[in-house]
């Protein structure tokens, strides 16, 4: 596994009130909504990257607006639908 570390000035958590750790937090989670969202990277592998599970992940992305469904039309969907 790849570790990236980003420096956060002691003054962004000073004036935002936030912990080290949830700031760790946050950033981990804008890493894996950057990564599904744009980069079309798996929801399991995001669930990872923001150290939440699979579920919890995407009730993340619908609090942030982003659909794990993403049909051209109607009748993709409706044939997903049929498959299911």
């Amino acid at each position: 596994m790849y570790n990236v570390s980003v420096p956060i000035p002691d003054e962004v958590l000073y004036d935002t009130h936030l912990s080290k750790k949830l700031s760790e937090t946050y950033v981990r989670q804008a890493a894996a909504l950057f990564y599904y969202t744009k980069l079309g990277v798996s929801l399991g592998y995001c669930a990872d990257i923001a150290n939440m599970t699979k579920m919890d992940f995407i009730r993340f992305l619908s609090e942030n607006g982003v659909s794990i469904f993403d049909f051209e039309n109607q009748d993709e969907l409706n044939e997903d639908i049929a498959n299911a």
